[in-house]
């Protein structure tokens, strides 16, 4: 937000600064001519209206784009901003056809009733009876890739095979889906199978006002037995700004009618439906509580019941890794019995293991199911998932510095050269400050501190910053704004990818003051909040 006149007087304090022509040192007057010319080139981006706009936004990848030169001159920020969008998805056109979307899910239903369910004393004699057999009755896998023909065209190619029980099958779908405009998209759908015959389906949706929108898919099952058509409608409302709501009608082999409302906020997640229909109708409530962590954790409940029965489920979910989350849930019902499903989500591919435990309602399964998975997940997040990922992170670290090793020497070398050249305006600004008891300040550190005690074995990084805060201080003042402090003039990262901090010791009218803050906060001192008790 600096305007010109600011530019114009930073601009000229930095030439003062570091002229060639202020220094007679040989070796001074080199480092000089290099930082003045560095000065000069980001006084020559800024200064122009179109190039400051563009570096404002996109930083210097904006200003590297290819592709400007045929812009206007005369151009707004918002037009240089609908620009550049403009360039990046020419770009993005060019590399369409090597863009996929793969999806998958891999379900492996377990049962694991002999756990809990065991024989009779008459079955002892039978081999192998006397351990339990947990067996694997049921897979699922499906795969979807999608594969953008144009800017409005999409294939989408999905199939997916099943086993249950020693019976299984499998189905291959082919769509193609178009965007007919702002509001709206068509797909149609052709599918076969070897239970069940072709399959001709159409999908449609529409915003019908900014609030509200419908979906609409209709299709056409061919099978031995004839024809068997489906429709389903599905119309949704914005209620208000986190809360949806949705009417839904079925019609074909499994007809209903339902609706529901769900409302999702930055910390929860509730929804209730109802639902009247052949063979099930049923009421459901849930609520899902978002913790503000880092992990994403996130807790639920549920209660659904109706003709089937009812069935109570709970659980969690948590982030174990930047790609990957791991849940687990506990289902209890009347008549199903008690299940732990088991889910980790890993990018974009889902592998879901659902645990059937017995057919009854007993309490040790109920506890097991609880207790087990907490136990297990909490041993290998302690032993396996927490020293992976802080391995990943060492190793990420190091990649990155030594991908920045040359960049961050040659800012160091700058950054010398710059304190260097500083001394002797720092000198004149302490005299200054001095004779009207202003800000001096004692002593500043920038970088990586360690307070914790749990990270006591980690090393500080900080360097040295006091003559260049010093120099950046005007008529008593130093104000700096929400930026990395490491682009500062006599600044640099002395430790690449770690949090960073700045601790600034300063002397104002003669009593001493102390503030740390972050590397990305805005700070202005002096201030009373401070100041350092004498009793301390």
């Amino acid at each position: 937000q600096a305007s010109q006149e600011e530019l114009k007087a930073a601009y000229r304090r930095l030439c003062m600064l570091y002229h060639p022509d202020k220094h007679r040192d040989p070796d001074l007057k080199t480092q000089a001519e290099r930082l003045f010319n560095l000065v000069h080139q980001a006084y020559e981006v800024l200064s122009d209206p179109q190039t400051r706009a563009i570096y404002d936004i996109y930083g210097r990848r904006g200003l590297e784009m290819e592709g400007w030169e045929v812009v206007e001159r005369k151009r707004t920020p918002a037009e240089i901003r609908e620009e550049f969008e403009r360039l990046q998805r020419e770009r993005e056109e060019r590399r369409l056809q090597q863009r996929t979307n793969p999806k998958g899910t891999i379900s492996v239903g377990i049962d694991a009733t002999d756990l809990f369910d065991r024989y009779d004393e008459e079955y002892e004699d039978v081999p192998g009876s006397s351990f339990p057999q947990i067996e694997i009755n049921k897979m699922h896998i499906s795969q979807s890739i999608e594969a953008p023909l144009t800017a409005t065209d999409t294939a989408i190619l999905s199939g997916n095979l099943s086993t249950q029980n020693g019976n299984g099958g499998g189905s291959i779908n082919l769509a193609l889906r178009r965007v007919t405009s702002a509001k709206g998209w068509g797909e149609l759908e052709f599918g076969a199978g070897d239970l069940q015959g072709p399959l001709f389906g159409l999908k449609i949706f529409r915003n019908l006002t900014p609030r509200c929108f419908i979906t609409t898919n209709c299709a056409l099952q061919f099978s031995s037995r004839g024809i068997r058509p489906g429709l389903t409608t599905v119309l949704a409302r914005n209620l208000d700004k986190n809360t949806m709501g949705y009417l839904q009608w079925r019609w074909g082999i499994q007809s209903a009618m339902n609706t529901s409302i769900v409302r999702d906020t930055k910390t929860s997640h509730f929804t209730v439906a109802l639902q009247l229909g052949i063979p099930h109708s049923f009421m459901m409530v849930s609520y899902q509580h978002k913790f503000q962590d880092e992990d994403q954790t996130r807790v639920k409940g549920s209660l659904k019941a109706g003709f089937f029965g009812t069935i109570v489920e709970y659980g969690a979910e948590r982030k174990i890794s930047r790609h990957s989350i791991l849940g687990a849930t506990i289902s209890v019902g009347v008549p199903q019995g008690v299940s732990l499903k088991i889910k980790l989500n890993r990018a974009s591919q889902t592998y879901f293991f659902p645990v059937h435990l017995t057919d009854q309602l007993l309490p040790s399964a109920v506890f097991y199911a609880t207790v087990g998975p907490l136990v297990i997940y909490f041993a290998m997040h302690r032993l396996i998932i927490k020293p992976y990922l802080r391995a990943q992170k060492e190793r990420e670290l190091e990649k990155q510095r030594e991908t920045t090793a040359s960049d961050i020497l040659q800012k160091k070398q700058e950054a010398e050269a710059a304190v260097r050249l500083m001394q002797e305006s720092v000198r004149r600004i302490i005299e200054a400050e001095e004779a009207r008891m202003g800000l001096i300040v004692v002593n500043a550190w920038y970088g990586k501190f360690v307070n914790d005690n749990s990270r006591k074995n980690e090393k500080v990084k900080v360097i040295d910053v006091t003559v260049p805060l010093q120099c950046l201080v005007k008529d008593s003042k130093l104000i700096l704004t929400e930026a990395s402090k490491a682009g500062l003039p006599g600044f640099y990262d002395p430790c690449v990818g770690e949090e960073k901090s700045l601790k600034v010791l300063y002397q104002f009218r003669g009593v001493l003051h102390q503030v740390m803050s972050a590397d990305n906060e805005a700070l202005r001192i002096p201030k009373q909040s401070h100041r350092i008790d004498a009793d301390g």
